[in-house]
């Protein structure tokens, strides 16, 4: 295979941590909390659709907006049972609940389907990409390139054009003024949590489409790493999750392809520790002053 191939399919692997990124570096920059849970919602996710697929018979694309749905009303019910209550505990405090709701969310996948892996039926039916006799792009890994391309993009001119994500910015910068102008927190933390739980539903799709085994722990690993994608990209900043997502998924394949694929993940988290030491808020995050 070639060099190209191993870097295409990087981009693929990428797209997807940088999809999963996005849900860390927007509830981490609005809202200030680090939710350890969103890797599982990948998983929910995509026991919804391997569940509305094989059991109900449902069409791919029915089943992707199920899962949508599903993610989206469970990171909403998260926020306001798990962590709103916390919003102003101590870090430590957060957490421990976000590794409790991981936890829940595992045990719970593991007591309806079991704890071994199930095979996962693709939700992609474009045709793979033939250049030559020697590089193949796969349909999942061009769906996944554009789908993540697309969300970006929606996502950008969301966050700086429209009303809500106006008010987004806002808590982000300053939550206690933000509410003095009259905006509803609670609200805007609630969509953030929303959106970054129905882009995990995506990636989730994307993910075991590409890799078609579906666990309880499924979304585990992606999630570690998705988080190191944020905090390499610099956590809060939207282009610095998907920066990071890509570059994290291109070091991860190339290091797998032409140094050890025992060592890719010693390789991945060496990168972000050099980064951090080079630029401790990461690629495009920003210092903040604490007003005293």
């Amino acid at each position: 295979m070639s060099f190209i191939s191993y870097f295409v399919n990087g981009l693929s692997l990428g797209s997807v941590y940088a999809l999963i990124a996005l849900g860390y570096t927007m509830v981490y920059g609005i809202a200030k909390m680090l939710n350890f849970a969103h890797g599982d919602i990948i998983m929910v996710g995509g026991f919804v659709i391997f569940t509305a697929m094989s059991t109900l018979s449902m069409p791919p694309i029915v089943a992707v907006l199920m899962a949508i749905v599903v993610c989206t009303v469970l990171g909403v019910v998260i926020e306001k049972v798990a962590y709103r209550p916390l919003r102003n505990a101590s870090s430590i405090s957060v957490l421990i609940t976000a590794i409790g709701v991981s936890y829940l969310l595992q045990n719970l996948a593991q007591l309806i389907f079991g704890t071994g892996s199930r095979n996962f039926q693709s939700v992609v039916s474009v045709p793979a990409w033939r250049i030559n006799d020697k590089l193949t792009i796969s349909g999942e890994t061009i769906v996944t390139i554009i789908v993540t391309t697309i969300i970006m993009i929606g996502l950008t001119l969301f966050i700086n054009k429209t009303k809500t994500g106006r008010a987004m910015l806002a808590v982000s910068e300053d939550r206690g003024a933000a509410q003095l102008m009259g905006i509803n927190v609670n609200r805007t933390i609630s969509i953030t949590f929303a959106i970054g739980s129905a882009l995990a539903a995506v990636a989730g799709a994307l993910l075991c489409s590409s890799y078609p085994q579906i666990g309880a722990y499924t979304g585990q690993m992606p999630g570690i790493k998705a988080f190191v994608a944020a905090v390499f990209g610099g956590i809060g900043s939207v282009p610095g999750a998907m920066i990071g997502g890509v570059a994290l998924g291109v070091i991860e394949n190339l290091s797998k392809a032409y140094i050890s694929s025992q060592l890719a993940d010693a390789i991945v988290f060496a990168v972000l520790i050099i980064i951090l030491l080079i630029k401790p808020t990461g690629l495009l995050g920003r210092k903040m002053n604490e007003k005293v």
